[in-house]
């Protein structure tokens, strides 16, 4: 059975425009936020000049090969353009990833390396069996003694 849309409603084939032209206007606003030109970046990542273009006017759909190459001259992860593209789901997460992703003050760059640090601590933290509740309250200060003065004790 064929592909039966709604007048007015996108096919198949418009969905597929829509998403190359997201992942263009992505990589180009990547790109700018990069203050790189359209040739530098084709440089970096190994792409012709005139197929970059064409990706970021929405003309061509990249396969996730073009796009690793774009992200490393790009210098952002492979995966922030695999979500763009449709080709992963967006990453679950939880409060702390969802707020560094939301972040627009952050480079692409900037929010993988935090992430990847928080999942590092995470994974560690697994590992070492912690399991403490993060809305338990911190464990108190230790007090400054005559041994141990308020600058070493954590007190200013």
């Amino acid at each position: 059975m064929a592909d039966q849309t709604v007048e007015g409603s996108p096919g198949p084939i418009d969905k597929v425009t829509d998403i190359g032209r997201d992942i263009g206007e992505y990589i180009r606003q990547q790109r700018n936020n990069a203050k790189i030109s359209l040739r530098q970046l084709s440089r970096l990542a190994g792409v012709s000049n005139p197929y970059l273009s064409q990706i970021e006017r929405g003309v061509r759909k990249p396969s996730a090969e073009i796009l690793q190459q774009i992200a490393k001259g790009l210098r952002i992860s492979a995966e922030a353009l695999y979500v763009q593209a449709g080709i992963l789901d967006v990453p679950t997460g939880g409060p702390v990833p969802d707020a560094i992703r939301a972040d627009t003050g952050l480079t692409e760059r900037q929010k993988q390396v935090l992430l990847d640090v928080y999942e590092s601590f995470r994974r560690e933290s697994t590992a070492a069996g912690n399991t403490d509740d993060p809305s338990d309250p911190p464990p108190p200060r230790a007090e400054p003694t005559a041994e141990r003065p308020a600058d070493i004790a954590g007190e200013e």
